[in-house]
């Protein structure tokens, strides 16, 4: 039967539309003067429950489709915002469907320190006011995209509100409105329509199904009417002596404040990982069908529970009854400094780390509800929907049978009738202390639906003493529900902000602090700069991603870099070295211009992809398998030395990954030999990571220089910062120079990733550190070359290795078994190499001497090379330099006793003048 039946018999109530919609919705009335009616959704996880793969999977699908419909450039610019309380958990799951943008929830709980950015109001809803409380203004500022995520669109007024306020202080050209259901009337059409106009924009509606709803011209008056003979019935049937009776036993008895001895909320739990938080279960009635059974009231001081009359006048809430077992509280180990939610904003970061963590959380709450039988509820906390929505999917794809709903502010009249959608209703007193003053909540459909165990979420904002009182929620649930698990999320405090913003009423929107750039906004959302630039800021951008910031997947890597692809950096090869070795400039402060592959060249770089993949697997899979021994019960970060060690730390997140299961946030960041690693890009990582976490990964050693500089600045960043924790030590691809401990082989042997620029490794180029482009409190900088995106083979170096692991998996366990077990103390042979050679060629400075077959190769892409040294007898790993070297003029001498495959040596004293006609370098006398 449609649950909507019962409404749309006695109101005269039809949807009409889509064949989807009885499916999507049901119907229900509730005691509020604007709306008598309710559209009851059946997957957007608050009065009904539902598996959350489905809940989830419909926000998830109608964010993709936003993806598709914007494109990635596009969608990367986006913001995605949901609505209180409804569409918190549907918003962020589109948010997650689109992959690539921020989210933000609007609120009704103000915070403390937290001025808002704008407000506006729901007209139909039962709390109309509406908060919006980034962690800074500036989320809402950018000129990208605006996604406006609601559970239905009937009227269209709150989005049409949304926009209008907003529009006003940050016009932009698009909004994108999502919504499950639309049920507007040809009239509020049409008002979009001409709005769109009004203000220049285009607005374009995804949505599930469509369709309108046909209301008579009285239902607000028989709706309430409705409403009140059925609650009043409800009112008299329970109404008895023992109801107003304090002081009897009853369910009062089964759950209150946690007792002496017990961890506080968020604390240490006691025994395995479980605490107790009631006393001892009183003894149950005496026999099923007596006092305490008949009449849901009857326990002094117990669970209200609600089901007004049916359709044929009898009670239909299942009687409360002596849990079975104490209420336990499971700590959740929630990661450190991921939002609960999106009320002040929540980055593709946030969601990368909250995925990494959700398994073990899960295991816990996994493990407490061992005891229990099998049909589980997860029971969210009004705006709290997404965090307890995923340890819902969580626990589901471990196996259980799981539903998920969450509790609301919303009163709805309960009718147990299967034709109608709320059919019982828990009522409890507000458990975080709201603004607007304590009064009742609610949740739907949980009494008397067969649950074996409850799981209940709460922020710890709300993990108060009416929580746990004898009339507070876990004692609601205790009595209907055999297991009732408590699970506290640490509420998320915004960073304190540099400068105060003005605070804003709501229907009003405050001006941003516009010299703030806050951790919680990626750079490509903020909003052009000003005539006159802003003061630089202390806090750090989120990292750029892909396909915004490079051709590597979103997931793939973050670059904590600043975008610097619309400055004009490139010079000429022999420009840059004559400006280099006459001290006029460092090497970071201009790019060469980017080498464009010839054909031969090419067959080459794929040739060596082919006959060299799995070796190069196998080194990534050692060097990972290695990280992961080495930190055992630990989850590393990834941290890749930009750009060459990019690649490699990508490739050790797939083996993670496809061997594990692991998914290892990988970040890359700038080091500049002579100046040091990105000190912003280490006070980012320790605000969102526990710095001991953190392994730097690069492609391979040379001659050592910058495992050495890394050593000196990790050195220098700690005693300056007070920030400790970060290990020095480097994991690289390959080590021929003895200079590392943690390494995939120390053979020197061709890396396909060393023979291109920018074309594998998503399209970045090497970083630039320059005074007058990055400031004390940027990162430093990088360019996306989009425009060579046809000469691209990134993902390709990267798919053709990930191809292999398979099949080196048994080579790689039997590798790093010998390696734990060996002596890898690093011999810093390569470096006594280099200064030998920089001697006995007359060079005297070993910065000019660049050992190995990767070194060679960006001697020849990028700097004026004197000769390469080659070793007598290598093959086809150094086929590519040879013709390199061909192309570029150079001899390649071949020598005995060389520890490396090759050497590249730089012309040691370089002006223009000592290169031919055709800008060659000169040839060795």
């Amino acid at each position: 039967m449609w649950s909507g039946t019962w409404v749309a018999e006695r109101l005269g109530v039809e949807l009409n539309g889509d064949e989807r919609l009885p499916g999507l919705l049901g119907l229900a009335l509730r005691r509020n003067p604007r709306r008598a009616h309710l559209l009851v959704s059946n997957v957007l996880g608050k009065h009904v429950p539902q598996r959350p793969s489905v809940v989830r999977g419909a926000g998830y699908d109608l964010g993709v489709r936003v993806r598709e419909l914007l494109g990635d450039e596009e969608a990367a610019r986006a913001v995605v915002l949901g609505y209180a309380e409804t569409a918190t958990g549907l918003g962020h799951s589109v948010a997650d469907g689109v992959g690539l943008a921020p989210y933000l929830h609007s609120t009704r709980r103000p915070v403390a320190g937290v001025a808002p950015a704008g407000g506006f109001e729901e007209s139909h809803s039962h709390a109309t006011s509406h908060l919006l409380l980034p962690e800074d203004p500036r989320l809402l500022a950018g000129e990208g995209p605006l996604v406006l995520v609601d559970d239905e669109f009937s009227t269209g007024n709150t989005v049409l509100n949304t926009i209008r306020d907003l529009h006003e202080r940050y016009p932009r050209s698009r909004y994108v409105i999502v919504a499950l259901v639309d049920m507007r009337t040809p009239e509020d059409r049409a008002r979009l329509t001409a709005f769109a106009a009004e203000i220049g924009a285009r607005v374009d509606l995804l949505t599930m199904a469509a369709g309108t709803v046909a209301l008579p011209a009285d239902v607000l008056q028989k709706g309430q009417e409705l409403v009140t003979r059925y609650e009043s019935e409800a009112t008299t049937a329970s109404a008895g002596p023992a109801a107003t009776d304090p002081t009897g036993p009853g369910a009062a008895d089964l759950a209150g404040p946690a007792p002496t001895g017990l961890p506080a909320p968020d604390g240490p739990a006691a025994g395995a990982g479980v605490a107790d938080l009631a006393g001892p279960a009183p003894t149950r009635p005496s026999a099923p069908g007596g006092p305490a059974a008949a009449d849901p009231a009857a326990a002094p001081g117990g669970p209200a529970v609600t089901g007004p009359a049916t359709a044929s006048g009898g009670l239909g809430v299942p009687a409360p009854r002596a849990p079975r077992h104490k209420p336990v509280r499971v700590p959740l180990d929630w990661p450190e400094g991921v939002p609960d939610g999106g009320r002040h904003g929540f980055t593709p970061e946030h969601r990368a780390r909250l995925e990494a963590a959700l398994p073990d959380m899960a295991a816990r709450l996994a493990e407490a509800l061992r005891p229990a039988g099998p049909r589980v509820l997860v029971l969210g906390f009004e705006e709290l929907m997404y965090a307890p929505l995923r340890l819902g999917t969580e626990l589901e794809l471990a196996g259980l049978d799981v539903s998920y709903s969450t509790t609301t502010r919303s009163p709805v009249l309960a009718v147990d009738d299967p034709g109608y959608a709320i059919r019982t209703r828990l009522v409890f007193p507000a458990h975080d202390t709201p603004a607007d003053g304590p009064g009742e909540r609610y949740a739907y459909n949980v009494a008397g639906a067969g649950f074996d165990a409850v799981v209940a979420v709460v922020d710890s904002a709300a993990d108060t003493p009416e929580l746990h009182a004898p009339d507070g929620l876990l004692a609601q649930l205790a009595a209907h529900v055999p297991h009732v698990v408590l699970a506290v999320v640490p509420s998320y405090v915004p960073s304190p902000a540099v400068d105060s913003v003005p605070s804003a009423a709501p229907g009003s929107v405050s001006s941003p602090a516009v010299d703030s750039i806050p951790s919680a906004v990626p750079r490509n959302h903020l909003p052009a700069p000003a005539t006159e630039a802003p003061e630089r800021s202390s806090m750090l951008p989120e990292p750029l991603r892909g396909p915004a910031f490079s051709s590597y997947a979103p997931d793939e890597v973050g670059w904590l870099l600043q975008d610097l692809s619309d400055v004009e950096l490139e010079a000429p090869t022999e420009e840059r070295e004559e400006a280099i070795q006459s001290g006029g400039a460092h090497y970071a402060e201009s790019l060469p211009v980017e080498y464009q592959p010839s054909a031969q060249y090419q067959e080459l770089f794929h040739a060596a992809l082919a006959t060299s993949s799995a070796r190069i697997a196998r080194a990534v899979g050692t060097v990972t398998e290695t990280v992961l021994a080495e930190r055992a019960g630990r989850r590393p970060v990834l941290v890749s030395l930009a750009r060459a060690g990019t690649p490699v730390g990508v490739l050790m997140r797939r083996w993670a990954q496809a061997r594990h299961g692991l998914d290892l946030p990988h970040y890359a960041v700038s080091i500049v030999r002579g100046r040091g690693i990105d000190a912003n890009a280490l006070r980012w990582l320790a605000a969102h990571h526990d710095p001991a976490d953190v392994v730097f990964v690069d492609g391979w050693t040379g001659k050592g220089a910058i495992t050495r500089e890394l050593t000196d600045a990790i050195e220098e960043f700690e005693a300056k910062e007070g920030i400790t924790g970060f290990d020095p030590e480097i994991a690289v691809l390959a080590d021929p120079g003895s200079c590392v401990r943690t390494y995939g082989t120390r053979e020197d042997f061709l890396i396909p990733s060393a023979c291109l620029n920018s074309t594998v490794s998503g399209l970045i180029s090497r970083t630039v550190l320059r005074a007058d482009l990055v400031g004390p409190d940027d990162f430093h900088g990088g360019k996306f070359y989009r425009e060579l995106a046809g000469s691209d083979v990134s993902n390709d170096f990267l798919d053709a290795v990930a191809a292999r692991f398979d099949e080196v998996g048994a080579a790689v366990d039997t590798e790093v078994k010998e390696l734990l077990a060996a002596d890898r103390t690093p011999t810093w042979e390569g470096w006594a190499a280099v200064e030998r050679i920089s001697e006995e060629y007359g060079i005297h400075d070993v910065n000019l001497v660049k050992p190995g077959v990767g070194e060679t190769t960006r001697v020849l892409l990028r700097r004026v090379p004197w000769k390469i040294l080659a070793q007598r007898g290598a093959g086809a790993d150094l086929a590519h330099v040879r013709l390199l070297a061909e192309q570029r003029g150079v001899p390649v001498e071949e020598v005995d006793e060389l520890p490396y495959t090759c050497v590249g040596l730089i012309h040691p004293q370089y002006t223009r003048g000592a290169t031919g006609a055709d800008g060659k370098a000169v040839i060795s006398q």
